[in-house]
């Protein structure tokens, strides 16, 4: 007996049947299968709105799990965000940084009780009305705020309680903080932590261009008799004696004021300004759009950096300056992550001179003893006493490694490995599928293309007629010594045209006149096909730090690989790459170098 399985693929419904059924002879003794009876059946049903159908109907598909996803990484999220204050309040409360209102509220784990929400710097009095805790700290904000915004705080007129944050911030990179106000500081950086950038991630440098960002005063505004089919050509002067050219429809009432752009310069060789055939220099402009996120977070950072402070700095003193300035989504969006830890690192170097605690031995044992009763080997890890490493790398920073993927790479469907299990009795098991860059693999797939090449001249006489495409493979590939020089000089490139083997290879030209080489490969004759990626990049690595290419030896391509296949985070493989480079006696622009390599699939 044998069974059919029949769908039904609907629009949102799948529905399933398994059909038992008999093997018969027809008369010309050919078979057919026989239907019996029904085995199973059944139905899935997909449920869609009415959107979704619509959308769905006109062809924009979408899978129904994409929103459970997206979900699902929300709450992974604001679940390692309660995980990391949980560890900070446990931390805090045994040191006795948090004040009495808001350490009664939480529990020995760093829990609120009752699923409260109580908020650290406000109180509530006796009469139910909230206190704000650092009054003293907003006094002294008040007092600079005076001397420089006089109108703002004039007639008994407050500035925002909330600006007292980025007041202690500032004020922790010189003096003493109380452990309360700093205990503040440390959960807002649980809040805002800035971007982590994967390693593979960063925008590839681009030597012949400049990029800056630029906010300039607008001079003078000039429409020019130019047009764009209905709109008119302006000339843009700005404050510097650049010329911003743009077209409008209506005219631009720009003079006078602030605008921003991003300004990319095309740059010569040796880093001067390309200029065109009048002189001037080649530029282009373009304002950052509100949905450009990368170009926004280039320029906060660009600006951040101009201004040599540190973010809480960069914040409090654009609020004496500009009082009306949108912080949150317009004065800093997306950072990179360094700038926080990097100010967090400051203030508490600062702040482990001024409070004793940051310096008490025994308390910071109570304090990892507290986060790890039972892992004795981290405990082992960082029981050198520093409160800065454990706020910093343990619990506010703390980027937890990727899970391994290995167990999703296929089984190899020819290799299995023989061993005996305990009983002594002979087990198989699949051995896991190589992985595309790896160099065996890269070898293998060169050798590959190589065996399967073949090259066809396209019109040759033989014995006094004209054929075409006749295969000279064995003219030109007269041995195997000829093959392995082949695979010797396609081995160092990271892929191969037709033109470029016929040509600079074989050294087969075109005939003079004739755009179309006399000759082709067996190979799509427009398409690039690769080599040895693998080796073509680190050898491209190497070349840039001024190592020979005999260096690379086989034993040395796999380790280089190796490192730069199985390490993703950026520090780690900084940190393999400099003790790789001082193990071999490789220069110190090795590590630098080989980090920027994207990483490999």
């Amino acid at each position: 007996m044998k069974k059919i399985l029949g769908l039904d693929l609907g629009t949102n419904s799948i529905g399933w049947a398994v059909v038992n059924a008999d093997e018969k002879l027809r008369e010309n003794e050919t078979s057919y299968l026989q239907p019996i009876e029904i085995s199973a059946a059944g139905s899935r049903i997909i449920p869609m709105d009415e959107g979704t159908l619509g959308d769905f109907d006109r062809g924009n598909t979408k899978s129904q799990t994409a929103d459970r996803t997206k979900f699902r990484s929300t709450r992974r999220l604001l679940e390692r965000n309660l995980l990391r204050r949980e560890r900070l309040l446990r931390v805090l409360d045994l040191m006795g940084f948090l004040p009495e209102h808001f350490s009664s509220q939480i529990d020995r784990y760093g829990k609120f009780i009752n699923h409260a929400e109580p908020k650290l710097a406000w109180v509530k009095d006796e009469i139910g009305k909230y206190r704000f805790v650092f009054e003293d700290s907003f006094n002294e904000m008040l007092a600079d705020f005076a001397k420089n915004q006089t109108q703002l705080v004039a007639d008994g007129k407050k500035v925002p309680y909330d600006w007292t944050i980025y007041y202690l911030r500032k004020k922790a990179l010189s003096q003493r903080l109380t452990k309360e106000e700093l205990a503040w500081v440390l959960l807002q950086f649980n809040q805002k932590r800035g971007y982590y950038q994967l390693r593979g991630e960063e925008e590839e440098e681009q030597t012949d261009k400049k990029v800056e960002f630029l906010a300039q005063k607008v001079v003078r505004v000039e429409a020019t008799d130019e047009k764009k089919g209905e709109d008119v050509w302006y000339n843009v002067y700005l404050e510097n004696g650049m010329i911003y050219r743009r077209t409008s429809k209506i005219p631009l009432d720009w003079e006078g004021k602030i605008k921003e752009f991003i300004v990319t310069t095309d740059l010569e060789k040796d880093g001067s300004p390309k200029k065109d055939k009048e002189g001037n220099i080649r530029r282009s402009f373009r304002a950052p759009k509100e949905d450009d996120w990368t170009l926004v977070k280039k320029k906060t950072e660009f600006d951040i950096d101009n201004s040599h402070k540190t973010i809480g700095c960069y914040i409090y003193d654009s609020l004496l300056q500009n009082p009306n300035l949108k912080i949150i989504g317009k004065l800093v969006r997306t950072v990179e992550r360094k700038y926080y830890k990097e100010e967090l690192r400051q203030i508490l170097e600062v702040q482990k001179e001024l409070i004793p605690e940051l310096q008490d031995e025994k308390l910071y044992k109570a304090c990892i003893e507290e986060l790890y009763p039972n892992n004795e080997a981290h405990r082992n890890n960082i029981a050198k006493p520093d409160f800065a490493n454990l706020f910093i790398n343990d619990i506010l920073f703390y980027q937890r490694p990727l899970k391994s993927k290995k167990s999703l790479i296929d089984n190899c469907p020819y290799e299995e490995r023989v061993y005996k299990d305990k009983d002594g009795k002979k087990q198989k098991e699949p051995v896991k599928c190589i992985a595309k860059s790896n160099p065996l693999f890269q070898e293998f797939r060169l050798w590959q293309f190589i065996q399967n090449l073949r090259i066809y001249q396209r019109e040759k006489e033989v014995a006094g007629k004209l054929l075409t495409d006749v295969d000279v493979t064995n003219e030109v590939l007269k041995s195997e010594d000829d093959c392995v020089t082949l695979f010797n000089w396609l081995n160092d490139r990271a892929s191969i045209k037709q033109d470029t083997l016929l040509n600079s290879y074989f050294k087969l030209k075109k005939e003079k006149g004739k755009d179309q080489y006399p000759y082709r490969w067996n190979y799509v004759e427009d398409k690039e096909y690769p080599c040895n990626e693998t080796r073509a990049e680190i050898l491209k690595g190497l070349d840039k730090c001024g190592v020979a290419a005999d260096y690379l030896t086989k034993e040395r391509e796999m380790h280089l690989w190796h490192i730069l296949y199985s390490v993703e985070d950026k520090n780690e493989i900084s940190k393999a790459l400099k003790k790789y480079a001082e193990k071999n006696n490789l220069p110190e622009s090795f590590a630098d170098v080989f980090a920027k390599i994207k990483p490999f699939k």
